[in-house]
């Protein structure tokens, strides 16, 4: 690629280890306008709507991209119906809107429309409530390209959701939400981002700031893979850290505007042939909602939401975490699930702003944008449907202290990679199929992860046939996805690529153990990892998943804690 980056198009979204390297180059070198910490969906929307208003961009992210937050979510596009109760309509005006625009122009690839049923428990009063509620929720964001409600009887919606027992619900209401792959979206962000210009680089964390008088002009930055340093000089730096706002703030001396809390949701996934419905499932719990959410090949229950106050970036699940979610579903389900039925599990950590109510479920997912010190601003709170206001917000922000006219955001208009052409692609996956000897059923799986980028993905295999083979181990995915999350998205780790380019790590009961040695083997042969290193990758993350289950057999959080930390971090200077 040669000494530089070029400043947009063609190969600047392929984040391969060439790229990387030109890219810390470019980080020392240059002044940028806006330099983005946090490569979460919040900081690669924030450097996407600064890269296409013009100005000059960098985005630094200490782990992987999506790594915390992001990767760790209920995976869905919604408005956010509980908001409505309370009362909280100008959220859920502004994530229906966000919805529409991601299901129909920004990323139709990777952002779909999933029916939910709402089942109904009290004659009488509670059909017309929940209606009233839904008929705001179908057109307060605008136009909706989803169904509206349908009102269903009680058997209607037995026979939409068999598995419910049939005296959990008196009728039930069905309708329309969206759901898409967290981790591979924020990805494509960061990846559209770079397609516009912006320096992305993962592996780079903040470790101090640069000052001229009371004001930031620089971040300090060490290479999580190597230790090297450097600084990297900004017009504004915004701190797009999520639950690491805090600590951001504090290693700029300032203390902030206002602080954030983490809440722990953890979420269980079983095999779709334990439960038997055509819909997800949205459940009133004591304190909150339980989702029962159509993955794939798989269910995804959750969540719960408690207060967190140990190591942020590896949230850990308890016993009594998946046992509260196998309790509530099992009120509602015919056959019960038990903990041997669960393949998967994950804890994320919600960044919500601190408030004065002791219940984090009680907490507004509004956000909030403010200066921490001149030259440094925050932003915390928020939801991830909502990430692309919330970046155009702190990029507002940002403008008034460049010395220069910014121009309006215009992310509406911006479609994510691979959504450009998607459509014509759907209707040619018979083609697709023929060209490459792959079913059509197979076809689809990878559009609706790529987009239009599908060619770039499997025409390695049209040269070397075993890449359209499927994962040993991982039979929904290819070899030549592997291949391709190390030539054009980044991933650094085997971790990176068996639990956020790809699900492997929560869609498998071996939790991507079974296909370690080969996923490796691929990875390595690009990323040029001998067989010492190639150990050593295989032997982290397969300590990672034991790690994990181990907490996951813990009864409280600070058990489950001590277990999962006990494995050091694969990036070696963090």
């Amino acid at each position: 690629m040669g000494a530089s980056i070029p400043k947009g198009g063609g190969d600047t979204s392929r984040l391969d280890t060439v790229y990387r390297d030109t890219a810390w180059s470019r980080l020392a070198a240059e002044s940028f306008d806006v330099v983005v910490v946090g490569g979460g969906v919040t900081g690669a929307g924030a450097a996407l709507d600064a890269a296409t208003r013009g100005l000059s961009v960098a985005l630094v992210e200490a782990r992987d991209f999506a790594a915390g937050t992001s990767s760790r979510s209920s995976k869905l596009f919604h408005g956010g119906l509980r908001y409505l109760e309370q009362l909280e309509f100008g959220l859920v005006r502004e994530a229906l809107h966000e919805r529409e625009l991601m299901t129909t122009r920004l990323a139709p690839h990777l952002v779909k429309p999933v029916p939910f049923l709402y089942p109904l428990t009290h004659r009488g009063w509670e059909r017309p409530y929940v209606a009233a509620g839904l008929a705001l929720y179908d057109t307060m964001g605008g136009h909706s390209s989803v169904p509206a409600q349908k009102h269903l009887s009680r058997r209607a919606a037995l026979r939409m959701f068999p598995s419910m027992k049939p005296d959990s619900l008196v009728g039930a209401v069905r309708y329309y939400d969206a759901q898409a792959d967290d981790a591979r979206h924020t990805l494509t962000v960061a990846r559209t981002a770079a397609r516009y210009g912006a320096v992305v680089r993962a592996s780079t964390a903040a470790v101090g700031f640069a000052r001229e008088s009371d004001r930031v002009v620089g971040v300090e930055l060490r290479d999580t893979e190597t230790g090297a340093q450097a600084t990297v000089r900004a017009g504004v730096v915004l701190n797009c850290t999520g639950v690491w706002t805090d600590d951001i703030q504090e290693l700029s001396g300032g203390r902030g505007r206002f602080q954030v809390r983490a809440s722990k949701g953890v979420h269980i996934v079983v095999p779709r042939g334990k439960i038997t419905g055509d819909a997800g499932l949205i459940l009133r719990t004591p304190t909150s909602v339980l989702f029962v959410i159509p993955w794939k090949n798989h269910w995804l229950i959750g969540t719960t939401d408690t207060d967190w106050t140990l190591d942020l970036a590896h949230p850990a699940a308890t016993r009594a975490d998946i046992d509260y979610l196998l309790e509530r579903v099992n009120e509602v389900l015919v056959t019960p699930l038990t903990a041997a039925d669960i393949q998967g599990v994950y804890a994320g950590l919600r960044p919500l702003l601190a408030g004065e109510s002791e219940e984090s479920s009680a907490l507004s997912r509004e956000h909030a944008v403010a200066q921490v010190v001149p030259g440094l601003i925050s932003i915390a709170g928020g939801k991830y449907t909502t990430y692309r206001v919330m970046a155009a917000d702190i990029v507002d922000a940002a403008a008034e202290e460049l010395p220069r006219r910014v121009q309006p955001s215009c992310t509406d208009r911006v479609p994510l990679l691979g959504a450009d052409g998607y459509f014509a692609m759907r209707n040619q996956i018979d083609t697709l199929a023929a060209d490459y000897g792959l079913h059509p059923h197979r076809i689809r799986h990878v559009l609706d992860r790529y987009g239009s980028l599908i060619r770039d993905v499997l025409d390695p295999g049209l040269d070397e046939a075993n890449l359209l083979d499927t994962v040993p181990g991982a039979p929904d995915y290819l070899l030549a996805e592997i291949r391709y999350a190390v030539t054009h998205e980044g991933a650094l780790h085997l971790e990176d690529v068996l639990t956020r380019r790809t699900r492997i790590s929560i869609e498998y009961p071996h939790r991507g153990v079974d296909c370690a040695e080969p996923v490796a083997a691929l990875a390595g042969s690009v990323l040029g990892w001998d067989r010492r290193t190639r150990s050593r990758e295989v032997k982290a993350y397969t300590d990672r998943v034991a790690a994990e289950r181990a907490s996951q057999d813990r009864l409280d959080d600070a058990a489950a804690d001590e277990a999962r930390t006990a494995v050091p971090e694969v990036r070696g200077y963090l």
